[in-house]
């Protein structure tokens, strides 16, 4: 009878899950860290950036 009730609760405790929710919650954040990652240093994605960024610096208002 104690081993089933014992059986029971380590088969019915949720201890831990927090942790495991927050462990693939960070491997996902890190997963689309690095797809990110993998786009911005496409070579078109750089010479858009570039662009855009010399584009500001050589307008003058008037």
């Amino acid at each position: 009878m104690n081993l089933h009730i014992r059986t029971k609760n380590l088969l019915t405790n949720d201890e831990g899950m927090s942790t495991i929710e927050y462990a693939m919650g960070s491997l996902a954040a890190a997963a689309l860290a690095a797809v990110l990652y993998a786009v911005i240093n496409t070579g078109a994605v750089v010479d858009a950036i570039e662009s855009i960024i010399t584009d500001a610096l050589s307008n003058t208002p008037i």
